[in-house]
């Protein structure tokens, strides 16, 4: 009796096989691979260019009105903690596993294939719907240089055509091509490009703690210290004076009201609306194939990035709650307002082309990982071969970068896609939820069977021989037992956490049920039926290298 294989063809089986960790094996499988030109410094460019989107300049003013007041600082705080460990489960994959595909490529390693194509489709439907969100936000930000929206120049100009009831956005449409060109010259030009663009974003958010700290300093902070501010302090020491008669402590009481209006459940309510401007670090996990040093480098640029985006957002909430009281800023464009309070107005020109760049920078972000998602899914056989076509010359999978681009173009100049954002955030906490879970079985219930393809059956054949004379001659050291691997699968087992989001609309469900039930018909009628682990032979882990060795096809 020798080791056990098995083809896993079809049945109940064939939706959770799993693909191997990435390995020197598999690299050396003939397929053109992507260019490794990404250093640490490109990858933090990446990351923070890809988080800090234009939200921070809108999210301040509205979660400090409705959440947390001055407290708004400790909200990113705790966001950004939460936001730290999923960025750990990334990094810790990304350099265990670098290849493309990110959360779609760990789950088919840990988890199963019929998980991982759903979060791959999940992760496509994210990043088009992303992509049209953010391109969307622009022009109304841009027709400010203009002199506002009526002043653009025709070709930028949004047009109503009431016969469709759709309002048409050339501009955010043009964006998304420019940005896909970008994508397909090259990683390395592009990452250039947006070091760039995410470079002149954090000199604006600079600006804006450098000069606000210097104007909260000289006028004083001015929060309760306003007439409003203090005529709503006496009403509350009214209140409490009625109940608490100890001085100090209705003095102690009556700071930690200031700093905590809304209570300990605004904090947290604050932290769950700001959690979703620390996303963005995934899309440095989906170039992991192009990074010199991944194992190195990957956790490095996530952690950095992750940590420059918290300290960012932290100094900014504390100079704007300071300049302006939180009761009275401006929900839509509050750190302008803020500076113009202080009789600064031309300084809304400059926070204007910090949002520009900001989205510009976000844009270039979600574009980037779906082609190279596109592309592990064709490579495992799951998509049709024409997404995993890498160019020869610039080593990106341009392809799917121009599919992705023009899916993205047509959605930003024909559909309001705001009513679609919700289906972002559903595939987010998809994503996050199956990576967290990854780790867990990566690191406790590791695989314990390889993949391998069937040209190495001779070589399977021969090893499973050699097994078997061990065991007869009573040396089973090296052998494998059948009713000991079944018996381990068995006993192995992942609980899966339930996925809810009481705020989603059940419009936002619906359409996110729509999207998933087609992507099992395509599953069921494509991915399944061409995997390349349709054929694949599973063997133990510990036999793989022994057998890839004693293969005539294996390249040293």
């Amino acid at each position: 009796m020798g080791f056990w294989v098995d083809s896993q063809r079809g049945g109940i089986r064939s939706l959770i096989r799993r693909k191997q960790v990435d390995s020197v094996h598999a690299r050396l499988e003939d397929r053109p691979q992507l260019a490794k030109e990404l250093s640490v410094l490109q990858l933090i460019a990446i990351g923070v260019g890809s988080t800090i989107g234009a939200g921070v300049y809108v999210l301040v003013g509205t979660v400090a009105r409705e959440h947390t007041g001055p407290a708004l600082t400790i909200s990113f705080l705790i966001a950004g903690i939460a936001a730290a460990l999923s960025a750990f489960c990334y990094a810790e994959l990304a350099s265990r596993c670098p290849s493309a595909g990110s959360a779609y490529h760990y789950s088919y390693i840990c988890v199963g294939e019929s998980v991982a194509w759903m979060i791959g489709w999940a992760l496509i439907l994210e990043y088009t719907i992303g992509g049209a969100a953010v391109a969307r936000g622009i022009s109304p930000n841009l027709a400010l240089f203009f002199g506002g929206e009526n002043d653009l120049p025709i070709f930028l100009a949004r047009v109503h055509i009431p016969w469709l009831n759709v309002v048409v956005d050339p501009c955010a449409s043009i964006l998304v091509l420019v940005v896909t060109g970008l994508l397909c010259v090259g990683i390395k030009e592009s990452s250039l490009v947006q070091a760039i663009v995410t470079t002149a974003n954090v000199c604006v958010m600079v600006f804006v703690i450098v000069v606000g700290g210097y104007l909260g300093f000289q006028n004083g902070w001015l929060d309760m210290n306003s007439l409003a501010g203090k005529q709503h302090v006496y009403s509350i020491c009214l209140d409490l004076g009625t109940i608490i008669s100890d001085y100090n402590l209705l003095l102690h009481l009556l700071i930690i009201f200031r700093y905590f209006p809304f209570g300990l459940n605004g904090v947290l309510a604050g932290s769950a609306t700001v959690f979703f401007a620390f996303i963005g670090f995934d899309s440095v996990a989906s170039t992991a194939e192009e990074v010199k040093n991944p194992q190195r480098d990957l956790p490095l640029g996530i952690g950095i990035a992750l940590s420059i985006c918290c300290g960012l957002y932290m100094l900014v909430s504390i100079v704007i709650v300071g300049l302006v009281p939180y009761f009275t800023m401006d929900p839509d464009t509050p750190i302008s307002s803020a500076f113009a309070s202080h009789g600064m107005q031309w300084a809304v020109y400059i926070i204007t082309a910090g949002a520009v760049t900001a989205l510009f920078s976000t844009l270039m972000g979600s574009i980037l990982p779906q082609p190279r998602i596109l592309m592990a899914m064709a490579r495992d056989g799951l998509l049709p071969p024409f997404f995993s076509d890498v160019n020869k010359k610039t080593q990106i999978p341009v392809k799917s970068t121009i599919f992705t681009g023009i899916c993205a173009a047509l959605l930003a100049l024909f559909m309001d896609v705001s009513q679609l954002a919700g289906m972002v955030s559903v595939g987010t906490l998809l994503a996050f939820t199956i990576v967290a879970i990854s780790i867990l079985i990566i690191r406790y219930v590791p695989p314990d069977e390889v993949p391998l393809p069937s040209s190495l059956q001779d070589s399977i054949d021969a090893i499973s021989s050699e097994d078997s004379h061990a065991i007869e001659e009573g040396n089973p050291k090296d052998s494998f037992d059948v009713s000991d691997h079944c018996q381990s699968k068995g006993e192995a087992s992942v609980g899966y956490p339930l996925i809810r989001k009481e705020s989603d609309e059940a419009g936002t469900w619906l359409r996110v049920s729509i999207w998933m039930i087609l992507g099992i018909v395509v599953y069921i009628f494509y991915g399944r039926t061409h995997s390349l682990l349709l054929d694949a032979v599973y063997v133990p882990t510990a036999h793989a290298d022994k057998i890839y060795h004693g293969s005539l096809d294996y390249v040293a």
